[in-house]
């Protein structure tokens, strides 16, 4: 199959296109340093010339959940206009878990919003959703560092690896559109403050983490199991210690 990956430099983007090119796929990776703008339309045409399915894995930031809201409807709906102008069979949508259970969180406000479009779009879809991958901690402390301190939300999560996510959207790709798919996680939950601090010392970093609210990432209304799988969820195998295990202590943190 001839597939375009949209994001497909990202985190998730890359292990499923290294994913789709071993099972012998002509890969089509769509971003905007591969000189692509889903947020404008330029360059979608000529990139989905003779593509058969898309995989959409792509990420905004915007300042509040209107602005995001609006960026990824953009994006989303460019996409499916070039999608139905080059005859495009399947759509996979990467979403996120409990994305319908966060009404105050602007990402979860904008992810709820690609979705609706989707499904309402003219292209057979499927939406994967899945929870945060393994590296959300370290990004968060990316995120919120100011010097030597960091605050990070004190969530309970279920992380599961990128590459665990590149491995269902290719495979899910080839076969027929299903809708809403089965919710994917991984093996088990963590504290994400723990494993902000088990990621900063694998990486030989020592810096202060004060969890708290208070940093924009996530409110209180995540508190509790708002972001675990369900008992449906299918399980990812790789757990946060076997991924851990492998980082390297020169990485840069949040990569």
């Amino acid at each position: 199959m001839r597939i375009a990956v949209i994001g497909g430099t990202g985190v998730v983007g890359r292990h499923t296109v290294e994913v789709l090119r071993g099972a012998g796929h002509d890969i089509i990776v769509v971003a905007r340093a591969r000189g692509v703008n889903v947020l404008t339309g330029e360059g979608l045409d000529d990139a989905l010339v003779g593509v058969d399915a898309v995989i959409d894995v792509t990420n905004v930031q915007a300042a509040n959940a209107q602005a995001t809201q609006d960026l990824f409807a953009a994006a989303t709906r460019n996409l499916l206009g070039a999608e139905q102008r080059a005859q495009v069979r399947h759509h996979v949508l990467l979403s996120i878990v409990g994305v319908d259970r966060l009404e105050g969180n602007a990402h979860y406000a904008g992810k709820r919003m690609q979705e609706e479009i989707l499904s309402a779009g003219p292209i057979p879809f499927t939406i994967q959703r899945a929870t945060q991958f393994h590296e959300f901690a370290g990004q968060v402390v990316g995120w919120t560092r100011v010097g030597q301190v960091a605050t990070v939300p004190p969530l309970l999560v279920q992380p599961v690896a990128a590459a665990d996510v590149g491995d269902v959207l290719a495979d899910m790709v080839a076969g027929p559109p299903r809708g809403r798919a089965t919710d994917l996680a991984g093996p088990e939950p963590q504290d994400l403050v723990d494993m902000a601090r088990r990621t900063l010392s694998a990486r030989g970093e020592s810096i202060r983490l004060i969890p708290s609210w208070r940093n924009g990432v996530f409110g209180v209304e995540a508190a509790g199991e708002v972001l675990l799988a369900g008992p449906e969820a299918q399980l990812a195998p790789t757990t946060f210690d076997a991924w851990l295990a492998r980082q390297s202590t020169t990485a840069p943190l949040g990569s």
